[in-house]
């Protein structure tokens, strides 16, 4: 059944859609911006619109893999175009069209940008591609985590006009952190300014990672033709006309006839390839040490693959490519070195799956919500089988839900499976209870007799058998730096907000949501400005509720200055109950002033347990709250010295004095704030560069680094995240237009006096 689809939610479906079409005098697939026809059940076998069972694909052929960059760098029109080569799309969406098939939220169109990651499944080479694009801005960082948590390679794109930049630091450290295979791709190599070799040195010097280079441009800027594989001693090239879709490319066999400059190039660079490879790899230097005679260019590409394919599975160095996504050229040849040099599942090593064997493991990654079908959660299988119409068990949760139906997933296009082998990517639906970063089990049993294994496996490796619940790590989420009142139109429409603000907190784990209990306001707390723009708008666009937001505000922390001891005492009579207790703490500053605050009970305090939860309870309301402007307590250490309580005193009135002394000695103490610092990366030309410095001085920034990216310059500063809101509309302002920034979060620091005077001016009204 043809469908089409409008950039609104409505459909039109069967005849219904030709009527349309004719209609509005559309043809076919003709339509760019706003309209599209779906016509993944025409061009691929994987959307057919029927219930279809697990391909049977051989793990060894699929590969989980993501796309990750700076904002802007490609990443969408790279994935667009591996969409389309694979013949899954029939036609090539564009970014500044909104017809991008990953792209395909009103945010994401409107704004050109990718705000939520996406997957989709393709075939390349004899392998099964599931593939997720991940956003690029640092808003959205949550998004590339939970993306990276269950992938097995990855594609880092870099601008070859800019090379390393802010975002690609931060997605680089993440993939490190999970340990993920990646290669690098250069984009944008038709750009003016764009500099192949300028991008392979930002990758040696600020990635510390080893490029592998191998590939080559041939041809610079308007006039980049083709590369240089350096593998197979071949140029590849590409027809210069503008209308081709880059499907056809030649291939020639490169010899010395191939002309002087190209074949020494290509002689150079095999070289250096090949005396890489020795050095990382200890099979290929064997290889190389029993040649009877040693000649690079004699060395079979067979060989070389292996040994490129050792070493980025070993993450002993990176594979680097080039092209131009957006001209249509490199993006198959990416496409095959992701077959040839990513791992497969089999290959990558996870030490909680043996306690599984091979019974069911999935791992809860992303939930986004459907109006008809409800919450849909995506998962990565791990071990087993999983299949519609049966029970799973929540080991996080503690609870047995029913997975109603099983989708496989094509961006927001969905299709019936019937069932899924380890190693995919699906969508569960009728899981109500699960969240992201939850473990999926196929039952409790499954879970006792991991536990059973893993007290064994402890027994022997001599570790104490403590009661763990084998689960998958959950995902790793920073605290968010901004935060904002929302007001619903009025009081009738507040359960509908709730709601919906419910929907959104589930979806995105980086967003946070609390009543204040003075003034009862709803508190959006999210990552930037933008973060909280895209939740307002989606309020208003999916759940139809015109929202108030308050003025945006600064997550500030507090800390003590000093050591002091205070006392509290509660002393009262509720209903005829005497409640009397004293507490007596003593608060210390930490080495580390970002760190927990902690809470430790002296030696000599002997109390009832159900009084030491009591303790800890007020403990934590005490650090969720500091003393001088209400924001959390960080980098302090309370000991509890002394507790007096009268038979009879509830826990509650323990909690609350215990909360009181520890503001008392806060205050004894002295209470400093903790303000957030951002990391600010500024391009811009050499006529801005005076105007930007003296506007980052204005604004207490520490200017660590100025580069030069030939003829652009990039400072590189640290400042406060006060002095930054709305600095991107006042930098275009101020350059008029010719400089971009990007900020990351950096750490909190302690204020200077003024400062904090001023802050809390600004915040409380006095001071």
């Amino acid at each position: 059944m043809m469908t089409v689809r409008l950039a609104s939610p409505f459909r039109l479906h069967g005849k219904e859609a030709i009527k349309w079409c004719l209609f509005t005098r559309v043809k076919y697939f003709s339509c760019k911006k706003h309209l599209w026809m779906t016509g993944y059940a025409a061009s691929s076998r994987y959307y057919s619109g029927q219930a279809n069972v697990d391909d049977g694909t051989d793990l060894s052929k699929i590969r989980n893999i993501g796309i990750m960059a700076h904002i802007d760098a490609g990443k969408t029109t790279t994935t667009e175009r591996m969409l389309y080569y694979s013949g899954s799309t029939r036609h090539m969406g564009d970014v500044d069209d909104g017809d991008t098939v990953t792209d395909y939220m009103p945010q994401e169109r409107e704004r050109g940008i990718t705000i939520t990651s996406a997957a989709v499944t393709f075939f390349w080479a004899g392998c099964r591609m599931n593939l997720i694009d991940t956003p690029g801005h640092v808003d959205f960082t949550v998004e590339v985590e939970r993306a990276l948590r269950v992938l097995d390679g990855a594609v880092a794109v870099f601008d070859a006009s800019a090379g390393v930049e802010a975002q690609t630091l931060t997605v680089w450290r993440q993939a490190d952190r999970y340990k993920i295979p990646r290669l690098a791709f250069l984009n944008k190599m038709d750009k003016a300014k764009a500099s192949f070799d300028m991008s392979v040195s930002s990758i040696q010097d600020k990635l510390h990672a080893t490029p592998l280079l191998i590939q080559l441009p041939i041809g610079h800027y308007q006039d980049f033709v083709g590369i240089i594989d350096i593998v197979t001693l071949e140029t590849i090239t590409w027809t210069p006309n503008k209308a081709a879709d880059g499907k056809n490319y030649t291939r020639t066999p490169l010899s010395k006839d191939s002309g002087s400059a190209i074949w020494d190039r290509a002689v150079e660079a095999r070289n250096k390839l090949v005396d890489q490879l020795a050095d990382l790899d200890d099979e290929f230097a064997d290889l190389i040490l029993s040649m009877e005679e040693y000649d690079p260019l004699t060395v079979s590409s067979t060989q070389i693959e292996s040994a490129i394919r050792r070493v980025t599975l070993s993450q002993s160095a990176v594979p680097v490519l080039c092209g131009s996504a957006l001209k249509n050229k490199g993006v198959q040849l990416l496409m095959d070195a992701i077959a040839t040099y990513l791992p497969s599942p089999n290959e990558r090593h996870h030490d909680f799956l043996q306690l599984y064997n091979n019974e069911l493991c999935a791992y809860a990654f992303k939930i986004i919500h459907d109006k008809q079908r409800g919450p849909l959660v995506f998962l990565r299988i791990y071990s087993g089988t999983l299949k519609p119409q049966t029970s799973i068990y929540n080991a996080n949760r503690n609870c047995t839900e029913r997975i109603s139906r099983l989708l496989g997933v094509f961006a927001d296009d969905f299709r019936e499976l019937r069932s899924l082998s380890a190693g995919n990517i699906a969508v569960a639906v009728g899981l109500k209870e699960t969240i992201t970063g939850d473990t999926i089990l196929g039952s409790t049993s499954v879970l006792n007799a991991a536990k059973r294994r893993l007290k064994r496996q402890q027994k022997h490796e001599g570790k104490k058998g403590e009661d763990q619940v084998p689960v998958l790590a959950g995902l790793d989420v920073p605290e968010p730096v901004f935060f904002c009142t929302i007001e619903a139109p009025s009081q009738a429409y507040q359960p509908a907000l709730d709601h919906a603000l419910d929907c959104l907190q589930r979806e995105d784990p980086s967003l946070k949501v609390k009543v204040d209990p003075d003034t009862g306001q709803t508190i959006l707390s999210g990552m930037g400005e933008l973060h909280l723009e895209i939740i307002h708008d989606r309020i208003k666009q999916e759940y139809k509720l015109e929202t108030d937001l308050g003025p945006l505000q600064i997550s500030y922390r507090e800390t003590t200055a000093g050591s002091a001891v205070e006392s509290a005492t509660i002393d009262k009579i509720i209903v005829g109950r005497h409640h009397q207790v004293t507490v007596t703490v003593e608060v210390e500053p930490m080495a580390d002033k970002e760190s927990p605050s902690k809470l430790t009970v002296a030696e000599n305090v002997t109390v009832l347990p159900e009084f030491i939860e009591a303790l800890q309870s007020g403990a934590e309301s005490a650090f969720q709250q500091g003393p001088l402007i209400s924001f959390p307590v960080l980098g302090t250490s309370v000991t509890i010295m002394d507790v007096k309580i009268v038979p009879g005193t509830s826990t509650a009135m323990v909690a609350a004095c215990t909360s009181q002394s520890i503001h008392s000695a806060l205050k004894a103490a002295g209470v400093q704030i903790l303000e957030p610092t951002m990391n600010v990366e500024i391009t811009t030309d050499d006529e801005g560069m005076q105007l930007v410095l003296y506007d980052l001085s204005r604004r207490r920034a520490d200017v660590s680094n100025i580069e030069t990216r030939q003829d652009t310059r990039v400072v590189i500063a640290r400042t406060p995240l006060s002095e930054m809101l709305g600095y991107a509309t006042a930098l275009r302002s101020l350059t008029s237009g010719r400089a971009t920034c990007s900020l990351e979060f950096s750490n909190y620091e302690l204020m200077n006096q003024a400062e904090q005077t001023k802050a809390i001016e600004r915040i409380t009204g006095f001071y």
